[in-house]
C-alpha cells in the first residue's frame, strides 16, 4: 500500500473524545490568544492590522462580514465549486410563497439550508425540508436582516480548508485541514435517541444549548449499531468534534484550493468550509463549498483531542503571527486596516444579532 493509501485507510474519528483544551472555559483559553494579539498589534503598530487582508470583504473577514460577500467575489471556477443559493431579506411583505418561487427559479428544491448572512459557529443555521419549515424560520428571523437559502449538501464528510497567499504572489498554499465530526449516537436497539444523546458527552451539548433545537425525534429507537446524526451543524457548540486532517493533504487538493482562491481576486487568508463524499475524494480535490470565512477564521484544527494544551497554543500562536505578517505586507501595498471603533462596532453588532436568530437544528 502506498503512503497516501495508508493515510486514507485510517478511519476518521466518528465521535472524538473531548480534549483538555476543549474542557477549559472559553474565556480562559482566549486569554493567552488575546495577550499575543495585543503584543503583535503593538509590534506592528495596529491592533486591527489583519483587517487589511482580503480587500473587498468587510474588515477583511475578521468579524461582521456577510457570507454572500465571498460568493460575489467568486469567478466562474469558484462558483462552479460552490453550492447554489439565493439571498433573502426579512421584511414585512416577505412570504413563504415568494421565497419558494425564488428557490424554484434558482433550480433549488427542498431540503435547503437557511443561514444568516452575518453568523458564527452555526448560530441560526437550520435545515429546512418544506414550506412549513421555511415559514417557521421566516417568522423567527429578525426583521430587516439578510439570510441565505442554499442547497443542502448530504455528503457525509465536512472539512475546513485553511488557505494563505502572500500579497503580490500568484500562488498560495493549503495552510491546514480541519475535519469535523457531527454529533451523533449509535443505537443499541433498546434506548431511544433522547436517552442515548443524554449519555453522550458531545451529543448532550446540543441538548443544553438554548440556541439549538434538536433535529431528531427523541422517541425514536435506533437499531443496534445504527448511527444517527443529531445536528445539522458540526460546531463544538452543539457537540461536534474537530480533527487535524493534515494526513489528507495532497498536491491535487492543494492545487484545487489554490485555483479557487485565486479565482476570488485579492483573497489572501481564509477558510473554505466544504462537504465531501469520502476522505479519498477530498484528497483528490473533490468537494463542494458551503461557505467561506476570512481573516477571522480560527485555527480550530488545533482542537484535535490528540493535542495537549501547549500544542494548541503553539499552533494558534503560529497562525496569529502569520496573520499579522501577511497583513503587514498588505498594508505596505496600500490596504489600510479598519479603525478600532469600526471593528468594535462590527463585533458588537454580530454578537447582538446572534441572540436574535432562530435556533439551529
Amino acid at each position: 500500500m502506498t503512503e497516501l493509501g495508508r493515510r486514507l485507510a485510517r478511519p476518521l474519528a466518528a465521535a472524538p473524545r473531548i480534549g483538555r483544551f476543549e474542557r477549559l472555559p472559553k474565556w480562559l483559553n482566549l486569554v493567552p490568544m488575546v495577550a499575543q494579539w495585543c503584543w503583535l498589534g503593538i509590534g506592528y503598530r495596529s491592533l486591527t492590522l489583519p483587517s487589511a487582508l482580503n480587500p473587498g470583504i468587510t474588515a477583511g473577514g475578521l468579524v461582521g462580514e456577510g457570507k454572500s460577500e465571498y460568493f460575489r467575489a467568486m469567478g466562474p471556477l469558484a462558483k462552479a465549486a460552490t453550492a447554489p443559493y439565493i439571498s433573502c431579506k426579512k421584511f414585512a411583505e416577505c412570504d413563504v410563497q415568494g421565497l419558494a418561487a425564488g428557490l424554484r427559479d434558482a433550480g433549488l428544491a427542498y431540503p435547503v439550508v437557511a443561514k444568516p448572512e452575518i453568523g458564527w459557529c452555526g448560530f441560526g443555521v437550520r435545515r429546512i425540508d418544506d414550506d412549513a419549515g421555511l415559514a417557521d424560520y421566516l417568522d423567527r428571523f429578525p426583521e430587516g436582516e439578510d439570510f441565505i437559502l442554499q442547497r443542502y449538501l448530504d455528503e457525509p464528510g465536512e472539512a475546513g480548508l485553511f488557505y494563505t497567499r502572500e500579497p503580490g504572489q500568484s500562488h498560495g498554499e493549503l495552510f491546514a485541514i480541519l475535519l469535523r465530526a457531527f454529533p451523533s449516537v449509535v443505537g443499541n436497539g433498546v434506548d431511544d435517541i433522547g436517552t442515548l444523546a443524554w449519555r453522550d458527552i458531545r451529543a448532550r451539548r446540543g441538548m443544553h444549548d438554548s440556541h439549538h433545537a434538536s433535529s431528531f425525534d427523541p422517541r425514536y429507537i435506533p437499531a443496534k449499531g445504527e448511527q444517527v446524526r443529531v445536528a445539522t451543524v458540526a460546531s463544538t457548540r452543539v457537540g461536534g468534534g474537530y480533527e487535524d486532517g493534515a494526513r489528507l493533504r495532497t498536491a491535487a487538493l492543494a492545487e484545487k484550493v489554490d485555483e479557487i482562491a485565486r479565482d476570488m481576486g485579492d483573497f489572501h487568508v481564509g477558510r473554505f468550509d466544504v462537504r465531501y463524499a469520502t476522505p479519498a475524494a477530498l484528497a483528490a480535490g473533490e468537494f463542494t463549498i458551503m461557505e467561506v470565512n476570512g481573516a477571522g477564521s480560527e485555527a480550530v484544527h488545533a482542537w484535535d483531542p490528540r493535542y495537549g494544551i501547549s500544542d494548541v497554543y503553539r499552533i494558534v500562536f503560529a497562525k496569529q503571527r502569520m496573520l499579522f505578517r501577511l497583513a503587514a505586507m498588505a498594508r505596505a501595498r496600500g490596504n489600510a486596516p479598519v479603525s478600532g471603533w469600526r471593528l468594535a462596532s462590527l463585533f458588537l453588532r454580530q454578537r447582538r444579532l446572534l441572540r436574535t436568530y432562530p435556533p439551529s437544528n
